[in-house]
């Protein structure tokens, strides 16, 4: 019997051979953890390099929240003195806040993908794609980046809430759990927008669609009103828009007394499994873009 390298050796006729072992690991696994480590590293340096593209026009932010808070200081203002709708125990200004945050991150989020455009005509996606990095890490980290940048939109929205008096909850595991759903939802839409940029590929019909797509999707959830007065046809679209569960996450930790219809753990995870599923499209798709 002899042991050399990791490898045990037992003479008996004929010599079995065992996985070797490292720190008392199984090399697989230590393959594995090491995959992982890396897969998550070059994440974040793609979000970071993505971060970085604000400096060059941080205005970009605050030209994207003017559309909700158009929303909020005109539609919200209106229809809190008419009570057409009904909220419940909440005013309609504070209902239509969490909506109006979640439209601000798809409006920011929506239009993520003519990016890859502009980066496919200057040359760089065919530099990523001819690094070792995975497709998957280049796709999640354009997505967490576009959640960096959603933040801005929480702060400018929860601004214009305090100025509008609505009640706003201040706790601070709400607070962290707000800024994780602006982050999920920002990953989700920009995600989804990197896979339509994907197929359609040019500037000009991915404003088209991106145009088409953003009111259906704000509109077809329980962003402005209760998904209990939709028809029956719109409440199945709602049911299965990941904005509903963003906006349903958001009411509940945003406001005072606010409830979540589905449970906050139920968002959650709609909008993680969401997730997952879009980026492992747009890894598959990401190639395409720099045909």
């Amino acid at each position: 019997m002899s042991e050399e390298q990791g490898v045990l050796h037992v003479d008996l006729g004929k010599k079995a051979v065992f996985p070797s072992y490292e720190g008392g690991i199984p090399s697989e696994k230590v393959n594995v953890i090491s995959w992982i480590k890396n897969f998550i590293n070059k994440t974040f340096v793609i979000t970071e390099l993505e971060v970085r593209k604000l400096r060059h026009d941080p205005t970009e932010l605050f030209t994207r929240a003017a559309q909700p808070a158009l929303w909020m200081l005109v539609f919200g203002e209106v229809f809190t003195r008419v009570r057409a709708i009904p909220t419940g125990n909440l005013s309609y200004l504070d209902f239509m806040a969490p909506g109006i945050l979640a439209q601000s991150v798809l409006f920011v989020a929506i239009f993520y993908g003519i990016g890859i455009i502009w980066e496919r005509d200057l040359g760089i996606v065919h530099k990523f794609l001819a690094s070792p990095t995975p497709r998957a890490a280049l796709v999640l980290g354009k997505a967490l980046s576009a959640g960096v940048r959603a933040l801005s939109q929480a702060v400018i929205i929860y601004l214009l809430a305090l100025l509008l008096h609505v009640r706003l909850s201040w706790e601070p595991l709400s607070l962290l759990g707000i800024a994780l759903a602006v982050i999920l939802g920002a990953a989700l839409f920009s995600t989804f927008s990197l896979i339509v940029a994907c197929i359609v590929k040019t500037r000009e019909r991915f404003m088209g669609i991106g145009q088409v797509l953003t009111m259906p999707l704000f509109f077809a959830s329980n962003a402005i009103y209760p998904i209990s007065i939709m028809p029956d046809w719109l409440k199945v679209i709602a049911h299965v828009n990941p904005l509903t569960y963003e906006v349903d996450a958001l009411r509940a930790m945003m406001l005072v007394g606010g409830t979540s219809v589905y449970g906050i753990s139920t968002d959650f995870v709609a909008l993680i499994v969401s997730i997952i599923g879009l980026v492992a499209i747009g890894a598959k798709l990401y190639p395409t873009v720099a045909r």
